[in-house]
């Protein structure tokens, strides 16, 4: 137990508890699969390899002290409960929210770090010491043995607001540890890199196009600047700052073996850029912000492609999604449509500037080619062969653009609690005859790719170097939050 506790020393102990539990379930599954005789203590009890489990006990003389800030605070009086996974990973982010509540309540707070009952499932330690000595044994004969992925311990009911039993302890955070475990193997999978390449600014696109241009720009700016480290690229490669094999490396990308490849320009303390190309439609764009969701990244944002929708617009002219009609779906049994989604005005602005920035436009210039308004989000891709009823929806929500993904990376942003923001590129305007004919592709592709990923990545490096706790809008926090961002 810890009264006016030292972080540091906290993030030590559960990195210890959590190291401890996962090399006793790799020696056991070793020894089983050298014996196939399961070691007596697993004979005995399946709950031995536990997640460590962070306490915080919080007993205030009088009421909680009123705090304006949207993280990193008590609501109330009581006990508050975290399953904790892979602290070496989260280092950074754990620390940023042990510190705040140090700051106003150290000396009202017990904190505790213990043993949980909930057992890490076997298949979250299986990596290379491990995988190909137990590769011929059936998961179905393990799981006998061995604790497993339960799908009942693996849900988002603290993010989606549903009741929390306080029996054990209101939540410290959003997420537990099998679900956070669940993502991370998930985002390896995905993006064909580590989940410790992963970087605190996310930028999706959908268009490979887009990921030449930024592998491009990463290439210059590890050779000509001190500021990122390394660019690292699907098929865990890696490119350090000042050598001279960055093109290899970019060329050796495994990155048609993936669904969603990631590209990880890094920096200290993970302020770099990880760029995801997350392919078409709405579908992809929640699978992935699931996920991603669970290393509590600073911001979101997508550069991409839409119709245009006014006549008034041109092919290159860009779209700042303010609002979102979302007729993508499938975000809907988990957040109703009707649940307004606000933009997140530090990320607007940033967005705005950088597009002032990376164009040279200014006042009106800028603004005959930057507009803000509604953003339509389908999740049919041949919405043109359904005319009037699509006519009528613009109509009525005075949407100026049309795509397949913004709406669901706003959402999902919104619902898990990631600022987040989308800057589209008019590259067809289907209601007035303009459409994707080959040739217009090919030289509106080579005017715009560039300006606009150059856009995205300014407006991460203007939020990065902005202090990025003013990003986490109190807009996106209910009324009985957890403590931890």
């Amino acid at each position: 137990m810890e009264d006016n506790f030292d972080p540091e020393q906290i993030i030590e102990l559960l990195e210890n508890k959590y190291a401890e539990a996962v090399s006793g379930l790799k020696s056991a599954l070793l020894e089983y699969c050298e014996t196939k005789n399961p070691p007596e203590e697993i004979r005995k009890t399946k709950n031995k390899y536990c997640y460590p489990e962070l306490v915080v006990r919080y007993n205030p003389d009088g009421p909680p002290p009123p705090l304006s800030r949207a993280f990193g605070k008590l609501s109330a009086a009581g006990k508050y409960v975290a399953t904790i996974t892979r602290p070496k990973l989260f280092h950074y982010y754990l620390l940023k929210q042990l510190k705040l509540l140090n700051e106003v309540y150290a000396g009202d707070l017990e904190v505790e770090v213990r043993k949980s009952a909930t057992p890490i499932p076997f298949p979250y330690v299986w990596d290379e010491t491990i995988g190909k000595t137990i590769s011929a044994i059936p998961p179905a004969e393990l799981a006998r043995w061995f604790p497993t992925t339960a799908l009942s311990t693996i849900n988002d009911e603290i993010a989606d607001g549903d009741v929390i039993n306080p029996k054990y302890g209101r939540p410290l955070a959003l997420f537990e540890a099998p679900r956070v475990d669940y993502s991370l193997g998930r985002l390896k999978h995905y993006s064909g890199t580590e989940p410790e390449d992963f970087q605190r600014f996310v930028l999706f696109t959908n268009y490979h196009r887009y990921v030449d241009e930024f592998c491009e720009w990463a290439k210059d700016s590890l050779s000509t600047s001190d500021k990122y480290e390394s660019l690292v690229v699907p098929g865990n490669l890696r490119a350090l700052a000042g050598a001279k094999n960055i093109q290899e490396v970019i060329d050796g990308a495994t990155w048609s073996r993936h669904q969603m490849p990631a590209y990880h320009l890094t920096c200290k303390d993970k302020k770099g850029i990880t760029l995801v190309n997350i392919g078409v439609g709405p579908s992809n764009a929640k699978t992935i912000t699931d996920h991603i969701a669970v290393l509590r990244p600073e911001c979101w944002i997508m550069v991409g492609h839409c119709g245009g929708l006014r006549q008034s617009q041109s092919l290159g002219d860009y779209v700042l999604a303010h609002a979102y009609l979302r007729d993508e779906h499938v975000l809907d049994d988990v957040m109703a449509p009707d649940i307004p989604i606000p933009p997140i005005a530090e990320i607007q602005v940033a967005l705005q500037e950088a597009a002032a920035e990376v164009t040279g436009d200014r006042g009106e210039k800028l603004k005959n080619r930057l507009r803000t308004g509604t953003v339509a989000t389908t999740d049919d891709r041949n919405w043109e062969l359904r005319f009037a009823e699509s006519a009528r929806r613009f109509n009525q929500s005075r949407a100026i653009a049309v795509d397949m993904e913004s709406a669901t990376i706003a959402a999902n942003g919104f619902r898990l609690r990631v600022p987040y923001g989308v800057l589209l590129c008019v590259s067809d305007k289907p209601l007035h005859g303009e459409i994707k004919l080959p040739g217009a592709a090919n030289r509106f592709y080579e005017r715009a790719i560039n300006e606009h990923i150059r856009i995205g990545i300014q407006t991460l490096e203007l939020l990065a170097e902005g202090g990025a706790s003013r990003l986490h809008s109190r807009k996106l926090r209910a009324f009985d939050e957890p403590p931890f961002r």
